[in-house]
C-alpha cells in the first residue's frame, strides 16, 4: 500500500513520531522474565532469578506445610518499586527482606521505601545481598553490603542480613569458580559479615545450585540459617548439613509483590531470630 496515496505527508510524520515515542517510552517496573535469552545489565539480579529456569515450578503448589506453625513473608527488589506494605500486612505478611546491594557496584534505589516501609507497617525486616563472586572478593562484598543497608541492630525488628548465592544471571552458573573456590568465597563473606555485625548471615540458595557449585558443602549449617528456594508443595531435599530450613521461598507468583516466603516457626520465634 502506498502511504503517500492514502495519507498526507503530515499524517505520516505524526504516525511515525507516535511510533517512535511508543517504542522509546520506559516500561513499567517488573521482574525480568526468568530464562530470557538476553543477558541482563548488572544490578538487575533478584532473589530467585534462576529458580524457575533451572528447577521449574513443582506440581502441587501452594505449600502443604501447616500454615499455623509458619509465618508468611516476602522478598522484594527494585523491580517492585514502591511497595504497598499495608496491603501486604492485611494479607497476613509479617516479615520482609529487601535487596540492598549487588557486588560492589549496585545499591537498590527503592531500598529506603521498601526497608523502612515494611518496618513502619509493623513487620520484622531484613536486607539481602546478591552475590557476584566473579567481580570482587567475599569480604569486600560483605563490607559493601553492611555499608549500604545490610547491617543489624538488636531492636527485635531487624533480621540478620542474607547472602543470596545462586545462579549467575550474567554468565557461568558458578561464576567461573571451582567448588572449593566457591566455598572459600562464601566463607570470606560470612566471616566478614559476622565480624562487622556480630550476627551469622542467612544463606539463601537452591539445593541444585548448591550441589553443583559448592560440591554440596555442609560446613556452614551449624551457624548460618538456611533460606531454601523451591517453588513446589514442599521444600524438598535440603543442602548437606541442614536438617531443616529457617525460611523457604515457595513461589514467585504470590499476591501483590510476587515472591512469597515462609518462616519455619511462629511470630515469637521470628522475633527471637531478629533479637539474636
Amino acid at each position: 500500500m502506498d502511504l503517500h496515496r492514502s495519507r498526507s505527508r503530515p499524517a505520516v510524520t505524526a504516525a511515525l513520531t507516535g511510533l517512535l515515542l511508543f517504542v522509546s517510552a520506559p516500561a513499567a517496573l517488573s521482574e525480568p522474565v526468568p530464562g530470557a535469552s538476553s543477558t541482563p545489565a548488572r544490578g538487575n539480579a533478584y532473589m530467585g532469578m534462576g529458580v524457575l529456569a533451572h528447577d521449574g515450578a513443582g506440581v502441587g503448589a501452594p505449600p502443604t506445610d501447616d500454615r499455623a506453625t509458619q509465618t508468611e513473608g516476602v522478598d522484594v527488589s527494585s523491580h517492585q518499586g514502591d511497595v504497598d506494605w499495608p496491603k501486604l500486612w492485611d494479607g497476613s505478611v509479617r516479615w520482609a527482606y529487601t535487596k540492598a546491594t549487588e557486588g560492589t557496584y549496585y545499591t537498590n534505589p527503592y531500598f529506603a521505601q521498601q526497608y523502612n516501609g515494611s518496618y513502619n507497617t509493623g513487620m520484622v525486616r531484613g536486607a539481602y545481598h546478591f552475590a557476584t563472586p566473579d567481580t570482587t572478593g567475599g569480604a569486600a562484598q560483605a563490607d559493601y553490603f553492611v555499608d549500604h543497608g545490610g547491617g543489624w541492630s538488636k531492636d527485635g525488628k531487624t533480621l540478620p542480613g542474607a547472602l543470596d548465592i545462586e545462579w549467575n544471571p550474567y554468565g557461568d552458573d558458578c561464576y567461573g569458580k571451582s567448588t572449593s573456590g566457591m566455598v572459600g568465597w562464601i566463607r570470606d563473606f560470612l566471616d566478614r559479615y559476622k565480624s562487622r555485625t556480630g550476627r551469622d548471615a542467612v544463606i539463601y540458595t537452591a539445593t541444585s545450585w548448591w550441589t553443583q557449585c559448592t560440591g554440596n558443602y555442609g560446613g556452614f549449617a551449624a551457624k548460618n540459617p538456611l533460606w531454601i528456594a523451591r517453588y513446589a508443595a514442599t521444600a524438598g531435599t535440603l543442602p548437606s548439613g541442614w536438617s531443616y530450613y529457617t525460611m523457604w521461598q515457595y513461589t514467585s507468583t504470590g499476591a501483590t509483590v510476587g515472591d512469597h516466603d515462609r518462616f519455619n516457626g511462629s511470630q515469637t520465634q521470628l522475633t527471637k531470630l531478629a533479637t539474636g
